[in-house]
């Protein structure tokens, strides 16, 4: 058989819920998914592009809510989204010093299709997330440039790789390597089938703390030193839906990302940046509104549990679909993030 690519074809199903037809943050209507890869002699960075929908955003924004797990990071964008509750630009993520370069590509993309802003109108909030991929990449090159978010931006797709792409190309996790993990669930409400997908940047979990899904705990061989580092990576959780949320349901939604990461080992450290965004393309709220009072839908609270279950079981599983995709890299000076399929034995047997 051929290797698997996806965390399910190593047999790394979470929870009981129905997948998505793609299992992917792309089964929610309208969001897309693009990469921009750079590998480079010590280089190995890049950035993802998680468009919401397809028409304007800075114009359509969608309703968005942020949660943060362990604050060691350096995002922009959050305090806008906590205090507003939406989005207004897609989201990218990348390295923790290229966050600066990718605000300013997302300002140029927004100012190219909305020439008032910061004139006849407010000014744009650019969302970025990262983690630090030095251990792999030559994070002090700043090899990430405007090009590169563009090509992300312009290349977004509702078919996307997972791995070691776009922000994920550097990243580790639990000791192996890690990157870009997706996965959803189909849930039913009043008779009409709705989706909850995610996608992770996952860069985060001591070497040794990695639980899988029946319950073997798994370490690559490595020195004993490096089993007892502290944990100071980081995971960003990025969270779509077409069900109608508020903003406070979102974040008791995405809250439950926690869960999905402690089933695998993790205890969110000190020196380790957690964060959750998510958002909802079923309501939107127009920028040049003009009416006092607005409609907005909502889940009806006592169906909230299904939503709690599906976010929990979708972060396991993202973060086991980028380790099962990464496979193993070798970076600056000569580090080494092996595989965890050559750890399990899972080949092309």
């Amino acid at each position: 058989m051929t290797r698997p690519t996806r965390a399910r074809d190593a047999g790394f199903a979470c929870g009981n819920l129905p997948a998505g037809a793609l299992n992917s943050i792309a089964d929610v209507p309208g969001v897309r998914v693009g990469h921009r890869t750079l590998i480079d002699g010590d280089i190995r960075t890049g950035v993802t592009a998680i468009v919401p929908h397809g028409g304007n955003l800075y114009r359509e924004k969608p309703i968005a809510a942020v949660h943060v797990l362990n604050g060691f990071g350096k995002s922009a964008g959050l305090v806008q989204v906590e205090e507003l509750g939406t989005l207004e630009t897609p989201i990218l993520l990348t390295n923790s010093l290229s966050v600066g370069t990718c605000c300013t590509a997302l300002v140029r993309h927004a100012v190219e299709r909305n020439p008032d802003i910061g004139r006849e109108t407010a000014t744009v909030n650019p969302v970025v997330f990262e983690c630090n991929d030095g251990y792999l990449n030559d994070i002090q090159a700043l090899a990430v440039t405007e090009v590169d978010t563009r090509a992300a931006l312009e290349g977004a797709s509702t078919q996307f790789e997972v791995g070691s792409v776009g922000a994920g190309c550097g990243m580790s996790t639990f000791g192996f390597k890690g990157g870009i993990g997706t996965a959803s669930r189909r849930l039913q409400l009043d008779g009409h089938s709705f989706h909850l997908g995610v996608l992770v940047l996952s860069n985060f979990g001591r070497s040794g703390d990695l639980r899988l899904p029946d319950g073997r705990i798994v370490a690559p061989i490595q020195a004993p030193t490096e089993e007892k580092a502290p944990e100071k990576g980081s995971i960003i959780i990025i969270a779509a839906t077409d069900i109608p949320l508020s903003d406070r349901q979102i974040k008791r939604v995405i809250r439950r990302s926690g869960v999905g990461l402690a089933r695998l080992g993790s205890f969110w450290g000190h020196g380790s940046g957690d964060i959750a965004l998510g958002f909802t393309t079923a309501n939107i709220l127009p920028h040049d509104e003009k009416a006092d009072l607005v409609d907005l839908r909502m889940l009806n609270e006592n169906r909230m549990d299904i939503l709690f279950e599906a976010m929990a079981d979708i972060t396991q599983e993202a973060v086991l679909d980028a380790l099962v995709a990464a496979g193993s890299m070798t970076g600056r000076s000569d580090h080494h993030r092996p595989s965890l399929l050559d750890a399990l034995k899972i080949s092309l047997t």
